[in-house]
């Protein structure tokens, strides 16, 4: 691949401790949308990440009547040093989850669902099985609604990978989160290489189905790593890329260390595009599903155009 010349301003953002830049303040959970959308995943007894991980998009998004769907349970094997998401024992696989989250898409007229989940190390497949389940379950309630899915690294097996790219989803997303040299205090029990590894078998195995990644900045990566990380994305062959600010969710997790500033994150927008991402969401509250229909409207196309 060839070497793309970007220039990330060196002028550093806000240093944590201190109070939040103006750019972080998100709107408040309210309005009926909000309710209803709500009132219906408490019915169904389903989860979200939205509120298991405390995003902070979770007023817009579900005013907008979009959400990003947790499946396994919201309990999770590993303990991951930036999550909110509950730690500990991993509750019974429930097979009617699938059933469940089709008729909360159904419920909101989705034609773009995001499906999403707890890492499940204590099963063999990791829980591909209930994802490819999913995607079929919404694709049979909702002819034409497209999934897109943002799985874990299933301990590397490509035969987990395997169960779900069989079942056609859309979009196929798993996060690297952060770059190498933070990996063992950010991510427990995950491996970067083995990220990659998951995004390039996905891509070999379906190469018309856009792959995408994200990474949580101020942890205290630099500049210059997390434009390493973008190019060996690139490299193995990753659409659509999502770039957003670290919050921490409690003083239980890591230190947040610097506010990225808008500035820098445009910056590393134009550097993705540079590359060759066919879309970058970049910005202080992005999150790997924020505008998810976007990203993955500008990978088909590309997608397209190539082959």
């Amino acid at each position: 691949m060839r070497a793309v010349l970007v220039q990330i301003s060196q002028t550093p953002g806000i240093h944590a401790p201190g109070g939040r830049p103006e750019w972080l303040r998100a709107p408040a959970p309210v309005g009926q949308n909000y309710r209803e959308l709500k009132n219906l995943v408490s019915r169904l007894g389903l989860h979200t990440v939205c509120e298991s991980a405390a995003c902070p998009n979770v007023g817009e998004c579900w005013n907008r009547r979009t959400a990003t769907f947790m499946i396994l349970g919201n309990v999770c094997t590993r303990r991951c040093g930036f999550c909110a998401v509950q730690k500990g024992a991993p509750l019974p696989v429930d097979y009617d989850e699938p059933r469940r989250v089709a008729e909360a898409c159904a419920a909101l007229n989705l034609r773009y669902a995001v499906i999403t989940s707890v890492n499940r190390d204590d099963r063999k497949d990791g829980g591909a099985e209930l994802f490819a389940l999913t995607i079929q379950a919404i694709r049979q309630k909702i002819p034409g609604c497209k999934v897109e899915v943002l799985i874990p690294d299933f301990q590397g097996s490509h035969e987990a990978i395997d169960i779900v790219m069989q079942a056609h989803p859309d979009v196929l997303n798993h996060n690297t989160e952060t770059v190498p040299r933070l990996y063992k205090q950010v991510r427990l029990g995950a491996r970067y290489t083995r990220s990659l590894d998951v995004l390039r078998y996905a891509k070999q195995i379906r190469p018309h189905t856009p792959t995408k990644s994200g990474l949580m900045l101020g942890l205290g990566e630099t500049r210059d790593e997390v434009l390493v990380v973008m190019r060996d994305l690139r490299d193995h062959h990753v659409d659509i890329l999502t770039l957003g600010q670290y919050l921490r969710p409690s003083p239980k997790h890591l230190p947040l260390i610097e506010y990225i500033t808008p500035e820098q994150f445009s910056a590393y927008r134009e550097a993705g595009i540079r590359m060759g991402f066919a879309h970058v969401e970049a910005g202080p509250l992005v999150r790997s599903s924020y505008h998810a229909d976007s990203g993955e409207e500008s990978a088909t196309l590309s997608a397209a155009r190539i082959a």
